[in-house]
């Protein structure tokens, strides 16, 4: 595709996407929008809550709109499913917890929350999210 002149890249876009190129569009768009088109349709789409993540950010008012939005989507992607298995190495040790439907487990033992896994782990309170990984170490500061 990068071959191809304007002429070229608005005649593949009708081919790919079934209808003509935007008049407006130039061409450095038209690659960029063709190039994603092909891939999507090679190696799958963004999933449908990625789509309705951009739609509400394109839609926000201001950055200061879309911090709270992109914190809850975040938080959705933390959610650890059942089955998921964290480790962590502390003290020359590795340490493997797995999520069970309801709580967690580690070392043949049950527990309630990361945060109880981290202080049996190491003896002192933590967040535990943060102790295996799953959270920012530094706030991410929106600018507007």
């Amino acid at each position: 595709m990068r071959g191809l002149d304007l002429k070229g890249l608005r005649a593949r876009w009708k081919a790919a996407l079934g209808h003509a190129a935007p008049l407006h569009l130039p061409r450095h768009l038209l690659f960029g929008v063709l190039a994603y088109r092909i891939q999507a349709d090679a190696l799958g789409d963004l999933d449908k809550q990625t789509i309705q993540l951009l739609k509400r950010i394109g839609s926000a008012a201001s950055a200061n709109d879309v911090a709270p939005v992109m914190a809850a989507f975040d938080q959705r992607r933390r959610d650890l499913l059942p089955g998921t298995v964290l480790t962590r190495e502390w003290n020359g040790r590795n340490h493997r917890v797995v999520r069970t439907a309801e709580a967690f487990s580690w070392e043949g033992r049950t527990y309630d929350s990361l945060s109880s896994i981290a202080f049996a782990i190491t003896g002192t309170k933590w967040n535990g999210p943060r102790f295996f990984g799953l959270r920012d170490k530094t706030p991410v500061e929106v600018k507007e």
